[in-house]
């Protein structure tokens, strides 16, 4: 849906950062056709110092989109694919002995990147997922009783299929709720088919890596997440999400509704929201676009309703 043109002065300048959202939508639809919704959500998430977790079923370029989003910015990205049998050493690192000093030294894991991909993360079991809660919530790792902090930005994408439980470990609601959205990437349409078969033909095996280019370095980011916390909320919208949310705790076909965590969770969505579409303050329409990618995943319906 189109927002009316407003004319109004902003007390924020948003236009770079309008203008950079543009481009990495551009670039990204150059390999990723008619995902425009699940492209907008990543870069909200961004925005919004937020992780992310992406379900669909095999096939409909769910890891490709991550991978090609990583690109578009000028960071480090690790992709980490999660097995039954792996451990959490395998994704925080571990201390190793240097035979030179007789001492041990810590070598870091693969999820000491800024943008990191977990594939299939339902895959490994609770005591590797569990290595992620520290790390996604306060941007940190414990280990042997040391803690290393990570460098901004710092953005956990994972991945999940909706369809296939066989050997899978269910993610628990403590965990889900460390993602900011849960967003479910559906088919794509059948014009959207024919063109993504078209654009495949036509590269004629070129790599999709190839053809994208880095749009957003570290400190640009860090100054667009700045502006962002800048955007004004009125106490009536700060109210109107209060009321969202907590009507979800107690509605009688929901088991368990959003928490405090939630309704942050759209007050910063939100303005990222009114912030990448050029306004300084937050309207009713960003707190709907927030509301349901952060609940998606942080409600359970009763088994009557």
């Amino acid at each position: 849906m189109e927002e009316q043109h407003l004319d109004f002065n902003n007390r924020i300048p948003l236009e770079d950062l309008k203008n950079a959202v543009a481009q990495i939508k551009n670039e990204l639809g150059k390999v990723i056709v008619g995902q425009e919704d699940f492209i907008e959500l990543l870069i909200v998430a961004l925005l919004s110092d937020g992780h992310v977790l992406i379900e669909g079923v095999p096939g409909i370029a769910k890891t490709i989109t991550a991978k090609l989003f990583a690109k578009v910015l000028k960071t480090d990205f690790n992709r980490i694919q999660f097995t039954p049998d792996l451990m959490p050493s395998d994704v925080l690192g571990t201390s190793i002995l240097n035979m030179k000093n007789a001492a041990f030294e810590f070598k870091k894991g693969p999820i000491f990147s800024n943008i990191v991909l977990i594939d299939e993360i339902n895959r490994a079991p609770a005591k590797t997922q569990a290595a992620l809660f520290e790390t996604m919530e306060e941007r940190q790792a414990t280990v042997d009783g040391t803690t290393y902090l990570f460098e901004n930005p710092f953005m956990v994408l994972a991945t999940q299929n909706p369809i296939e439980h066989e050997g899978t470990y269910a993610l628990p609601e403590a965990q889900l709720d460390r993602f900011i959205f849960k967003i479910k990437v559906d088919y794509p349409t059948l014009e959207d088919e024919v063109k993504i078969i078209q654009t495949h033909h036509e590269r004629k095996g070129e790599k999709p890596q190839t053809l994208i280019e880095p749009i957003l370095n570290a400190q640009d980011l860090a100054d667009y997440k700045t502006k962002i916390q800048s955007v004004l909320v009125e106490e009536k919208i700060i109210k109107y999400i209060a009321e969202l949310v907590s009507k979800t705790g107690n509605h009688p076909h929901l088991y368990l509704g959003g928490s405090p965590r939630a309704s942050i969770a759209i007050l910063n969505t939100s303005k990222s929201f009114a912030a990448i579409n050029g306004r300084d303050f937050v309207i009713p329409e960003d707190v709907k676009r927030a509301l349901i990618p952060v609940l998606n995943h942080r409600i359970i319906l009763t088994p009557r309703a």
